[in-house]
Formats: structure tokens, C-alpha cells, sequence
């Protein structure tokens, strides 16, 4: 190998007469990829967090809505229907997710809950299909009321829900998170009625 070549840094090729270095374009696509995943994250970040009130006011009105097509389509006579004994009949899992909407909303906003002392699930004249769907309506509403009396300075600041410290954002969060998992829980409910539960409403 004559000496010019023997100097070059290994390794190399050769690209139409011109030297090219391999570690040269590995780099550049190092720095290329990690800048795409920078960019992709960053993204993807900015998009989750954080939410405004007009947000997630939003978002409720969404699962108001979708709830009460579950409560809808339930028959008068499924609302004392249990899939199983020892779980909650329908209308108390409704009930349920009535008593923590008010408890998570009140603890976010500061906002007094109406039925402070009281267990909605376990008023048997919550039970029938009217008042049922009138008392989870209801605790719909104070949640989209409670965020309405917020800014969204305000949804940052902490809060404190179940003896946990937790940014007001994130109370809501978890609320959110509850009823979804408890109307969900009443799907198998409305199937073992042999209905059709609601299509899923995503937007």
C-alpha cells in the first residue's frame, strides 16, 4: 500500500474517485436519528400535557353524553341486574361513579359536594331508571361546573383527594379515569341482558 493511502483513517471508501470516511456518515446519522426522536417526543409531549379547562370540559361532556347512552339502553328492569351476587347491580355501579364524581370534583375545585355524608348507591330510591339517570347526570354536571369556576393557573396548583397531594389537573385526571372504568364495568351488565351496548365514542 503506497503512503498516501496507508495515512487515510480506517475505515474508508472509496465513492467515484472520492475518499469518503464511514465514521464521518455514521455520525451524521447518529445525530440525524436521535434529532427525528427528539422532535417525535417533544411532540408527542406537548400534545398529552398539560390540559386546559376548555379542554377537559370538553372531555366530560363527552362522557356525559356516552354514559347516558349506557344508561339509555338499559331496561327499567336491569337496574337491579347483577351479573353475579356479590358485585354491585347495575344501578349501583352507576351510583358509585355518581358519589366519586362529586368526591374527586369537590376536592379539585374546592367546590362544596351536595351529597357530602351520603352514599348514593345505597339509596334505593336512586334506583329506578328515571332517578338513576337524573342523579349520575347530575354529578356530570357538578364536575363540568366545578372545572368551568377553574382556570387554567388553577388546574396546576395541588389539591388534596383520599389523604394524596396530587395536582388538581391530575384529581380530575383520576375521576375521569374511575367513571371510565365503571361504565366500562357495565358493558358486561348490558351483553348478559342480550343488548347491544353503545358503540365506542371516542370523540
Amino acid at each position: 500500500m503506497n503512503g498516501t493511502l496507508a495515512n487515510l483513517p480506517y475505515p474508508y471508501n472509496f465513492d467515484a474517485g472520492t475518499q469518503t470516511l464511514s465514521l464521518m456518515k455514521k455520525n451524521s446519522l447518529f445525530v440525524a436519528l436521535a434529532l427525528m426522536c427528539w422532535l417525535t417526543l417533544s411532540s408527542f409531549s406537548t400534545g398529552l400535557t398539560p390540559k386546559t379547562v376548555s379542554q377537559m370540559v370538553t372531555e366530560w361532556e363527552r362522557a356525559k353524553a356516552y354514559t347516558k347512552e349506557y344508561l339509555d339502553v338499559m331496561p327499567e328492569d336491569g337496574m337491579g341486574y347483577k351479573p353475579n351476587p356479590e358485585i354491585r347491580s347495575f344501578a349501583e355501579q352507576m351510583l358509585h361513579l355518581a358519589n366519586a364524581n362529586y368526591a374527586f370534583a369537590s376536592a379539585a375545585s374546592g367546590k362544596a359536594n351536595p351529597n357530602q355524608g351520603k352514599n348514593l348507591e345505597k339509596m334505593d330510591d336512586m334506583k329506578s331508571k328515571a332517578n338513576l339517570t337524573k342523579a349520575v347526570m347530575d354529578s356530570y354536571d357538578f364536575v363540568i361546573e366545578a372545572l368551568k369556576g377553574m382556570n387554567d393557573s388553577q388546574l396546576a396548583e395541588k389539591g388534596n383527594v383520599f389523604g394524596r397531594e396530587m395536582q388538581k389537573e391530575m384529581i380530575f385526571a383520576k375521576a375521569f379515569e374511575h367513571q371510565t372504568h365503571h361504565r366500562g364495568q357495565a358493558t358486561i351488565y348490558i351483553r348478559m341482558k342480550g343488548i347491544k351496548p353503545p358503540n365506542e365514542k371516542l370523540f
